[in-house]
């Protein structure tokens, strides 16, 4: 059999990914190996090894990344010894990343913070949960009596779960609408059905039935959405006889293991979306039967002006006859199915090219059918009591949000003399080193006189904290776990301490419900349950018995009924399309690996062991670039990489699978603060890439930056 080169690449990355997620790699990886090697390498992991005793198993969730996969704990005399994938549960059905089976690695790691944390000039010192509480509460007061509630904000990963629930209740009631979450695939999800189906919605994917998936960059095995959930949709792929082509720059694993790769220029999928949108009503392909369309002429009359194939391969670099071949077989596929979301989706992203590629579900009808886009209600199991809130509240409240995103309250925080925000809370995410420009963010969060974590670990966001109040990891604490990230089902799963804290540590449910006592008042009626476990309970009373009794409740499963509007109103008035920022030849992108973690909590020592040479070199980072492209350089030798950010020294990895004209850097390393076994190693690469804000959405769009290496 001849093998081309790009089939051996194929072969190579495919077999790579595979290997990391697949449950075969848990089955080879008994108790024996997994200790033995830990302790070799991490003797913190385990004081000794505890091959003998009552063994014993429990279930319970992986919160580490959006997955929400079910998981089965393996204990050893009450200690826990080992993490697998929980058979028959909704999301993994047994199936584990190796985030998940690494999760002990976080329980044990000397770097977690151990008791709650005061700063004392450049340094931390060790408190009492009385003070630390004490001492926000104070703060808190202080600027309630000035009169300006709305000062106060918060940064959460997320939106969703009781944890983020009790985040707002407490801003509310204390009189602050800034409650923010850091970017997300299921707040781009969200942002997305908003623009085309009204506020309230999400978009879920029929992954595991569609017969035809067009994916504009989304790393279906580099983690994108519940990465073990797409795994086994993608798996399943050759036996439905279903088809996958991948639209990307590089030759991704994803791309790889697609039955066609496109390449194309990076920043233009929603071009060569809008390009087949116009393709399929040229052609009269459209089906409007599920769906109900505002502002369809103008669209029409747009597309037909802007996007012909030979206008859209201009723009996006993919042959005029490849994008009339694939519209038309994609709009004639049984059940096909669009994605959007670069990479794991949870990057900066562009509205424009979300709504473009959504808006080729809608017309070829697969909307709420077998196969399609899913079109549903967020997620709204929680049932808290009704706020009382008193006259200062009220008029907190009633002021407008500082900004919508994330980036756009860094922006107002640096350009304000005066502080624009007098205390911030920062809940399990880590914005100064996950946004664009870290340095910016991390001189935002410097002019706000007091910054309160909510960690495990001293992050880059949590080493600028004044009050660190340390969480307990997943595996000692209760908690909600919703899914989310694009499932076309909606799961509730329960997350539960299969060990006591290990350190002072407590649930970061427990910490706002004892600083909104602590304020008295208003404040402190609307927080009338003694612990968190109580409170869970009670507000999600409507499924308890089946998260209590069988960890995990099912909320909405199978295809949605109903007739879907599409307001196109959006993708009609044609946004401009984000321009990488510089002047530079080359165009840097960001990569995201499926061993590596991108936002929030950082990889573990496990999970950076396992990063390929071709990654990362000792401590160096590598870059991808096409031998066309890397003129005068040496493959695996060293270059000077420079952005209109800031400059980087990087190992060189000559690549065909990236396009000429493009460098590539992954995301996830880079980490500064003080763990010896994942910090220090390679380059951030948000370090190398400013935001570029998207008119008429807010969000932070930018793709990539131009960049030159020598």
């Amino acid at each position: 059999m001849k093998v081309d080169r790009r089939s051996f690449l194929g072969l190579g990355l495919g077999a790579a990914a595979g290997i990391t997620v697949s449950p075969m790699m848990l089955k080879i990886m008994d108790d024996s190996s997994i200790l033995t090697q830990t302790t070799k390498t991490w003797p913190w992991a385990l004081d000794h090894p505890p091959f003998d005793g009552e063994v014993s198993y429990e279930s319970s969730v992986c919160s580490l990344c959006p997955g929400s996969c079910g998981i089965s704990v393996r204990k050893i005399d009450d200690r826990p010894v080992k993490i697998e994938g929980l058979a028959d549960y909704p999301i993994n059905d047994g199936g584990a990343c190796l985030h998940g089976i690494a999760g002990l690695q976080y329980l044990y790691d000397p770097a977690r913070v151990k008791t709650p944390l005061k700063k004392n000039g450049d340094k931390f010192e060790e408190i009492s949960w009385d003070d630390a509480i004490a001492l926000v509460a104070g703060k808190l007061s202080d600027i309630r009596k000035s009169g300006s509630p709305e000062k106060l904000a918060c940064i959460a990963d997320k939106g969703q779960g009781s944890v983020s629930g009790l985040f707002k209740r407490l801003l509310k009631t204390f009189g602050s609408p800034n409650f923010y979450t850091m970017p997300s695939l299921e707040s781009y999800l969200e942002v997305t059905a908003a623009a085309l189906h009204g506020e309230g919605k999400t978009i879920g994917f029929d992954l595991e039935n569609a017969n035809f998936v067009l994916s504009f960059g989304a790393g279906i095995i580099e983690g994108w959405g519940s990465p073990v959930n797409c795994f086994k949709a993608n798996a399943s792929r050759k036996d439905r006889h279903a088809k996958l082509y991948q639209i990307e720059p590089r030759l991704s694993n994803t791309a790889a293991n697609a039955d066609k790769w496109i390449p194309i220029k990076p920043g233009t999928q929603a071009d060569l979306a809008l390009g087949m949108c116009a393709v399929i009503l040229k052609n009269n392909l459209f089906n409007s039967m599920a769906t109900g369309f505002t502002g369809f002429s103008k669209l029409t009359a747009m597309l037909q002006k802007e996007y012909s194939p030979s206008k859209t391969s201009e723009i996006t670099g993919v042959k005029a006859a490849d994008i009339e071949k694939m519209a038309i077989s994609f709009a004639k596929a049984k059940m096909p199915l669009a994605v959007f979301g670069k990479g794991r989706g949870d990057g900066a992203q562009s509205l424009k090219e979300m709504a473009a590629v959504h808006t080729l579900n809608c017309l070829v009808g697969n909307i709420n059918k077998k196969g399609g886009a899913f079109i549903l209600p967020k997620n709204d199991y929680l049932e808290f009591p009704g706020e009382s809130m008193d006259n200062t509240a009220r008029k907190g409240f009633s002021k407008a949000k500082t900004g919508r995103y994330v980036n756009q309250l860094v922006e107002k925080v640096n350009a304000s003399s005066k502080p624009v925000v007098e205390a911030l809370f920062v809940y399990n995410s880590n914005p100064c080193y996950a946004l664009h420009n870290p340095k910016s963010v991390k001189e935002a969060i410097g002019k706000i006189p007091f910054v309160v974590s909510f960690s495990s670990y001293l992050d880059e966001t949590a080493m600028e904290a004044d009050i660190v109040l340390p969480s307990h990891t997943f595996v000692e604490r209760l908690e909600d776990v919703p899914s989310g990230a694009g499932l076309a089902k909606t799961v509730v799963g329960l997350t539960k301490p299969v060990i006591e804290p290990v350190f002072d540590t407590k649930n970061p449910g427990d910490a706002v419900i004892s600083i909104a006592k602590a304020l008295e008042g208003s404040i402190a009626e609307n927080f009338e349950w003694e612990s968190y476990e109580e409170c869970l309970e009670n507000v999600t009373s409507g499924i308890w018995d089946s998260l209590s009794e069988d960890g995990v409740a099912v909320i909405s499963e199978g295809v949605p009924s109903g007739f879907v509007n599409v307001n196109i109103s959006f993708i009609a008035n044609n946004p401009v399309t984000i321009q990488a920022q510089g002047d530079y030849d080359l165009t840097l992108i960001p990569i995201d690996n499926m061993r590596l973690i991108s936002a929030g909590t950082a990889a573990s020592p496990f999970a950076i062991k396992t990063v390929a040479d071709t990654v990362l070199k000792g401590t160096d980072i590598v870059v991808e670039i096409n031998p066309l492209t890397a003129k005068g350089l040496k493959d695996k030798g060293f270059a000077t990489l420079t952005t209109p950010m800031g400059t980087a020294r990087v190992k060189v990895n000559l690549n065909e699978g990236m396009m000429p004209g493009v460098i590539g850097m992954v995301e996830g390393l880079g980490h500064t603060f003080d763990n010896k076994f994942v910090s220090n190693k390679g380059v951030n690469v948000n370090d190398l890439i400013g935001p570029v804000i998207e008119s008429g959405s807010g969000l932070d769009a930018a793709f990539g930056i131009k960049a030159k290496i020598s």
